[in-house]
């Protein structure tokens, strides 16, 4: 949600973000807001000015009482009584107008950065740079699921009958490894410095309005039927949350944060044959980086957070690239965001293993994160997530690069400590 006071002073620019990310039909929503908001500002203005003359009535009823005036003391009663009836009216009225603004303003797109490139949709979404040589080995590659089921690592038939599609069951040494790529993901982030947090799987309704779009909550969202609450499709969701209603000291900041947890997703939508297996699913796993920083510090998170991503895949020589989102592909939310993306040698192209996005003070504003310094002044944070390895997707580009011609799968030197010292894994 961006500043009011920006879209009063600078309607065009917001106007102008919005048809670059492709959204003509909100255009009649800066107006609408600047109206709402003049009619909001009016009357808060009379709304003072009668609480200002109730007041001062009220000190003189006291002062008439003290005298013997009870008649002339009685008359003014009578005039705060009705100012007291139009000062309700005025205050419902003044709600009204404030929850009309909110509502609007909650769907207005935040400002993106001027570096984001402008296109409609991920087609346009523009390559940064490649790390490591993607190779094509000279024997075939089968689909992942092919290659886990060989290795009697996973059983999606059963998992349909219990759970329907979207699920799966992971068995054995193909279970072991999705479990040490989260394990060794956490230590990693660690070693950087990050703190380690688990935290609660289910969130209020508001923490969810606070972290993503409307848009983005009914697509992913599963609501717990009866309650005020929601299963997380991120850690990012609960650990942005953690800070609701809260003044963080400006001293303390950064605080980076990584983060374990199951990620739940409606996924909605028909996805073609690249996306079934285990690419695009309700249920997963994931370990999240979170930082809280301030204003003038989050590009230079934004950027060691990508790089985090991708030194994590380059250190199990898995090679990945980053591509820039368009201004079209980046939820309302985001300021700047970027892919990183692994090879793929049986679709001899790369495909999305993380995500890194920087919110500016989009959700802190939703949330009222604020941060205080030294001399007492307050705003609000900066916020910025991005994946560390999401293991069902990380698996595929993990098989498909280290498969042998024998069907067996090499695995990467540094995940060995988290597989009791094995090396290989065979049919």
């Amino acid at each position: 949600m961006i500043d009011i006071k920006f879209l009063r002073e600078e309607p065009e620019k917001v106007r102008q973000n919005i048809r670059n990310k492709f959204q003509d039909s909100k255009l009649p929503l800066v107006d609408e807001v600047i109206e709402l908001d003049a009619q909001r500002r009016k009357t808060q203005q009379s709304a003072d000015d009668l609480r200002q003359k109730r007041n001062s009535i009220s000190k003189q009823i006291g002062g008439l009482m003290a005298k013997g005036q009870k008649e002339e003391a009685e008359n003014l009663k009578k005039q705060v009584s009705e100012f007291s009836d139009e000062l309700a009216a005025l205050e419902a009225e003044q709600t009204r107008l404030e929850e009309e603004v909110t509502k609007r303003m909650m769907i207005i797109p935040n400002i993106i950065d001027p570096s984001v490139p402008i296109g409609k949709d991920d087609s346009c979404n523009v390559e940064i740079e490649k790390f490591g040589e993607p190779l094509v080995p000279d024997f075939e590659i089968p689909y992942h699921t092919d290659i886990m089921e060989k290795l009697h690592g996973l059983d999606l038939d059963a998992a349909r009958r219990v759970a329907g599609n979207g699920f799966y069951y992971l068995i054995g040494d193909i279970a072991r490894l999705h479990s040490a790529c989260i394990s060794y993901a956490r230590d990693f982030m660690i070693d950087r410095g990050f703190t380690y947090v688990v935290p609660p799987f289910m969130i209020r309704s508001n923490v969810v309005t606070g972290v993503m779009s409307f848009a983005e909550m009914d697509a992913m969202m599963y609501k717990i039927e009866g309650e005020d609450l929601y299963l997380i499709g991120t850690s990012e969701h609960s650990m942005i949350g953690r800070y609701i209603d809260t003044i963080v000291e400006e001293d303390s900041l950064p605080h980076t944060l990584t983060s374990y947890s199951p990620c739940f997703r409606k996924e909605k939508g028909a996805h073609g044959i690249e996306e079934r297996g285990v690419y695009r699913i309700h249920q997963f796993e994931k370990q999240e980086m979170i930082v809280i920083s301030k204003p003038e510090e989050s590009m230079i998170w934004y950027d060691k957070l990508w790089k985090n991503t991708v030194d994590l895949f380059r250190s199990m020589d898995i090679p990945v690239r980053t591509l820039e989102c368009c201004s079209g592909d980046l939820a309302d939310l985001k300021v700047k965001s970027c892919d990183v993306e692994a090879w793929s040698p049986r679709q001899k192209k790369y495909f999305e293993v993380g995500s890194c996005s920087n919110l500016g003070d989009a959700q802190a504003r939703r949330l009222g994160i604020r941060v205080v310094s030294s001399d007492g002044r307050k705003y609000f944070a900066h916020t910025l997530n991005n994946t560390v390895v999401a293991p069902p997707r990380m698996l595929i580009a993990l098989l498909e690069n280290n498969l042998n011609e024998d069907g067996s799968v090499r695995i990467p030197e540094v995940l060995r400590p988290y597989m009791g010292g094995k090396e290989l894994i065979t049919p």
